[in-house]
């Protein structure tokens, strides 16, 4: 049984090494437990590959970095059958796939066939190469970097794609006195040269067996799944926007929805979830599984305008 003690003690070494971004330091533990991967959007130089660094440092996991570019193969990822002259006989030289953590740093650069094959490994735990299935790591995670200010040159995520991240994470700026504790930091020692695993790979599993234990009342679940279904009966619920999505979340995002408010109800020391577990991630959750039209963007309504308003029209438990 994992010690919750030990995840408490992981997120406060991240919060030594990453000066605020606390919303995203919480989501980051809670993708971990729910077993998800993680997109996390926003300018450069706001610390998303150390802290993904740091992360997989503390739980003592196999971790490689992979900079997305156009002239990227599937093979730079999946790894690829080579000839060994000494033996005759081909053998298959594993890629950065196979290992625990992976950061696909702008992940949107990358041609559709790289991303294809990336998709492959989030959604079924696995990749295929030279007609034979390679099953990844059990602890598997995927965290993605998208640079919202440059779009030259890159590809759009496709939708089947996104809808297989459990966050989409905004990053913004830092305030003033966080920018000089990170400029009093950056002038010291490296923090992050410090840390060692505090949980390794199996606790974390282990945790995952837990959080199927956590208890939802059915009137927070179907709460929960309204919420989602709402985002594809836009009509019903704010008419004045209804005709301004062109697709909703799927019946994945319920079970995201769920599965990381539990997530965050254990992190939180409950064995129950409570309405607010829900309210806090359904951005996060929601947020990138929603289209919008043009008309959406010339009233400079946007996806997350749209989810806060469904939290306050729809009834809580």
């Amino acid at each position: 049984m994992a010690d919750i003690k030990l995840l408490h003690d992981l997120r406060a070494r991240l919060g030594n090494v990453i000066v605020g971004q606390e919303a995203l330091l919480d989501r980051l533990v809670i993708a971990l437990l729910a077993g998800g991967h993680v997109l996390l959007e926003g300018p450069p130089g706001l610390a998303k590959t150390t802290v993904v660094h740091a992360l997989a440092t503390s739980v003592d996991a196999q971790y490689q970095r992979v900079q997305f570019t156009p002239d990227l193969i599937p093979g730079d990822l999946t790894g690829s059958d080579i000839y060994d002259a000494s033996t005759g006989t081909f053998r298959f030289i594993p890629g950065p796939l196979f290992h625990e953590i992976l950061l696909a740093d702008e992940i949107n650069r990358a041609p559709p066939k790289v991303q294809s094959a990336l998709l492959e490994a989030m959604a079924e735990h696995q990749v295929t190469v030279g007609g034979v299935t390679r099953v990844l790591p059990l602890l598997f995670m995927v965290l993605a970097t998208q640079n919202p200010l440059e779009q030259s040159g890159t590809y759009r995520l496709p939708e089947a794609q996104l809808d297989r991240f459990l966050f989409q994470i905004i990053l913004d700026y830092p305030d003033l006195e966080q920018e000089i504790e990170i400029s009093r930091r950056a002038r010291k020692a490296h923090v992050e040269e410090g840390l060692t695993a505090v949980l390794k790979p199996v606790d974390i599993l282990a945790s995952r067996e837990q959080v199927n234990d956590v208890f939802i009342d059915e009137k927070i679940e179907r709460y929960a799944v309204e919420v989602v279904t709402a985002t594809r009966n836009l009509s019903k619920y704010l008419p004045q926007w209804g005709e301004m999505i062109q697709t909703g979340a799927s019946p994945r995002a319920s079970i995201a929805l769920l599965r990381s408010a539990m997530a965050r109800a254990f992190l939180d020391d409950r064995d129950y979830v409570i309405p607010e577990d829900v309210i806090e991630l359904a951005g996060d959750v929601l947020r990138h599984r929603i289209v919008l039209d043009f008309s959406a963007q010339a009233e400079d309504i946007n996806a997350d305008t749209i989810i806060s308003s469904l939290l306050n029209t729809i009834s809580q438990p």
